[in-house]
């Protein structure tokens, strides 16, 4: 598998986690070797791997959390760091999140997620672009 597909691979693992309500998922694709960050939308930026997992328990066990589900994923890999720009449908919203993953052992490890609103519409995200490469 490229370093792309398997990039594309675990960024998806991690919407999956989301939509599953998986914290279990979700905590194993979170780097735990290497400093995290994470600023959900309309959130301070949170900066340790603790109070990042705390606040997916939060959202991952509220019963009210829309489901979110990502389109448009493009992904950018370079020495040892990947790079995944995409678009997240919340409900009637769109946001447009930023994944960073580092390598940790042989696989992607998220490092940093941040979404926040855009002016794309849902109608207006069409088909999945091919994803780019820079290596």
């Amino acid at each position: 598998m490229s370093e792309i597909a398997s990039l594309l691979f675990a960024n998806e693992a991690f919407y999956l986690a989301f939509r599953n309500r998986d914290f279990a998922g979700m905590d194993a694709l979170w780097a735990s070797q290497t400093d995290v960050s994470c600023i959900h939308p309309g959130w301070d930026s949170l900066d340790n791997r603790e109070d990042v997992m705390a606040s997916w328990r939060g959202i991952l066990d509220n019963a009210d959390s829309p489901p979110v589900e990502s389109r448009g994923a493009r992904a950018k890999v370079w020495n040892g760091a990947g790079l995944v720009i995409c678009y997240e449908l919340v409900e009637q919203n769109v946001l447009v999140a930023t994944n960073v993953f580092v390598k940790e052992g042989a696989g992607w490890k998220m490092v940093h997620h941040q979404a926040g609103p855009c002016r794309v519409s849902p109608n207006g995200l069409g088909e999945e672009p091919e994803p780019i490469s820079v290596q």
